[in-house]
């Protein structure tokens, strides 16, 4: 059985072939696997961590096609489901060199928003040490009540819960709303993790500090803002930094956060979060900087989402001292 489980969105991402290109203008797009949690779960399998997904696609090509994805990368997927009377999920995706995205979705609805909480099995979520989940899966029922069953679930179950509120306002239909569900769900997190173009919408301040203090203050050991070519900064309440990035061509930046979160917890899974000193953070920020680093420098999420050796490998060449073990 998987130490580490993801639940959420697993979907087709059509990515522009063209960077800084508003999405209308774009004149071709790459078809690839992608999901925040789906992508998480892959990158954990790809460092040598066992890890299985919990969510929804379609009963078509598409659904199919993800279903062999994940399985051929070597995640459990027989908590995978599909769907016979949605479609599965498409996403068009322009990037920027400066990290950000345009995203258009086109699920009404998804499969991915078919989860409901008889999916989740709590049997096999208690055989897990770490949960790991994001925001999209809360836009919509029911898989928001899924979604939030299972994060309850797992802290309950005592694993290490790990959350991406990763803000995609085209899939909410009320950005308050939106506001209101991220917050209900961080209550259950052990980990946050945050991009700062995310970050002064979920938390209401610019400042990271102030920011994190609310996000701590509900219950949260550790929080960290992904922050592109400037790198990283985290917090656990006694002890902030910014961890220096790494410098790669960059090809395609879609999934570095995924990348980095998936380098993040694969170091945490067999930890307790309140028992890391700050120096170790930063040593486990600085090895998940260079996982993100690696994931921009190939085309699509998925194939580009580095494996333990070649980690250990950057790593070595940046003569870093570093290693994931």
């Amino acid at each position: 059985m998987p130490d580490a489980i993801t639940l959420g969105e697993l979907l087709i991402d059509f990515v522009s072939t063209t960077i800084d290109v508003p999405l209308g203008d774009c004149p071709a797009f790459v078809k690839a696997p992608g999901g925040a949690p789906a992508n998480v779960a892959v990158g954990l399998a790809k460092l040598g961590i066992s890890a299985g997904f919990i969510g929804k696609v379609g009963d078509d090509p598409f659904g199919h096609f993800l279903m062999r994805i994940l399985s051929r990368e070597g995640v459990d997927t027989s908590h995978l489901k599909l769907d016979k009377k949605a479609r599965t999920t498409l996403a068009f995706v322009a990037n920027r060199s400066d990290g950000r995205k345009e995203i258009t979705f086109h699920r009404n609805p998804g499969a991915d928003q078919m989860l409901t909480p008889e999916d989740v099995d709590r049997d096999y979520l208690s055989t897990a040490k770490l949960f790991h989940f994001g925001s999209v899966s809360l836009s919509h029922s029911p898989s928001r009540e899924a979604t939030l069953y299972a994060a309850e679930l797992a802290k309950e179950l005592g694993l290490l819960v790990s959350y991406d509120p990763n803000w995609r306002p085209p899939l909410w239909d009320d950005y308050e709303d939106a506001k209101r569900m991220i917050w209900h769900a961080m209550r259950f997190a052990d980990i946050v993790k945050l991009a700062e173009e995310e970050w002064e919408f979920v938390t209401g301040t610019e400042s990271l500090e102030d920011g994190a203090r609310k996000i701590l203050d509900v219950g949260a050991k550790f929080v960290v803002v992904t922050m592109g070519e400037k790198g990283a900064w985290f917090t656990n309440g006694s002890i902030s930094s910014l961890v220096e990035p790494f410098e790669v061509d960059v090809v395609d930046p879609l999934g570095a956060g995924d990348g980095f979160v998936a380098a993040l917890l694969a170091q945490l899974v067999n930890r307790k979060a309140e028992e890391i000193t700050g120096d170790e953070l930063y040593k486990i920020v600085r090895i998940a900087n260079a996982a993100g680093a690696l994931t921009c420098t190939r085309m699509g999420v998925i194939p580009a989402l580095p494996k333990k050796e070649e980690l250990n490998s950057f790593l070595e060449e940046r003569r870093t001292n570093l290693c994931l073990p």
